[in-house]
């Protein structure tokens, strides 16, 4: 039977016994209905994984004992999502999507066209939903490597990091519907790095994409489809996975 997954910060070392309580250990205990005996992975969200095995369980916690220790290395090129935010119903839709299909990192862009707007304590909250969504989601999918999920940028800063990611030479594609260059016409395997932009469900406008293009990005076709914003990363990312080696690796076991 596959172990299940939770996430413990610091990781113990081998031999060294470990506590699993506040939210991941009343779910491991109360929810999941893990016994002593049975085995189990913990993850740093960093790339540390351990092998652990259950000693003593209480109605909010377990106690184990650490048996195994391993690293995972991050997948290359390292793929950033700038994703313009959706409509409320499908905010965390994204998140959880890209997460799935293997993002390292995401940064909610409050775009010219975007429906929702997160202004004052919305952006905090937004910002959190989008982690604890990420969280969740890596969970689900078996993933050591947690993404990171940055603070709400505007354009501004947007056209800060695809010139910063450019000049590190790394790669920027703009996920558009008019444009002719295929994503897998881009240098995938030869660069770093690489950053997708989606815009919102009004789509980007004509000034942002000339401004991300005169900052190094290149505005790109994923398909034959038009997607929706909250879909559009995690097809990309297959893509990605398909065309490099980020998914030359199984999940973890």
């Amino acid at each position: 039977m596959v172990a299940s997954v939770f996430y413990l910060e610091p990781l113990p070392g081998v031999g060294q016994p470990a506590v699993l309580d506040g939210p991941e250990g009343r779910h491991a205990a109360t929810v999941r209905r893990i016994k002593p005996g049975e085995r189990l992975l913990l993850a740093d969200g960093r790339g540390g994984i351990a092998d652990a095995t259950v000693t003593a369980a209480a109605k909010d916690r377990l106690d184990l004992e650490v048996t195994a220790r391993r690293e995972q290395q991050r997948p290359t090129p390292a793929v950033t999502l700038v994703q313009a935010l959706p409509k409320a119903e499908r905010s965390e839709l994204a998140v959880e999507l890209a997460t799935e299909a293997g993002v390292d990192a995401v940064v909610p862009w409050q775009s010219a066209r975007c429906v929702a707007r997160w202004e004052g304590a919305k952006t905090y909250k937004g910002v959190t939903r989008w982690r604890n969504a990420a969280i969740a989601a890596a969970k689900q999918s078996r993933r050591s490597f947690v993404p990171d999920v940055a603070e709400l940028h505007h354009t501004p800063q947007v056209l800060e990091l695809v010139r910063a990611v450019v000049g590190r030479g790394g790669a920027v594609a703009v996920l558009h519907e008019s444009a002719r260059t295929p994503l897998a016409a881009l240098p995938l395997r030869e660069v770093p790095e690489l950053v997708l932009v989606v815009g919102p469900e009004g789509g980007l406008s004509d000034e942002e994409v000339t401004d991300l293009t005169d900052a190094g990005a290149t505005a790109v076709l994923l398909g034959p489809t038009v997607l929706r914003t909250s879909t559009a990363a995690a097809v990309a990312l297959g893509a990605i996975g398909v065309l490099t080696d980020r998914w030359t690796s199984a999940p973890i076991d």
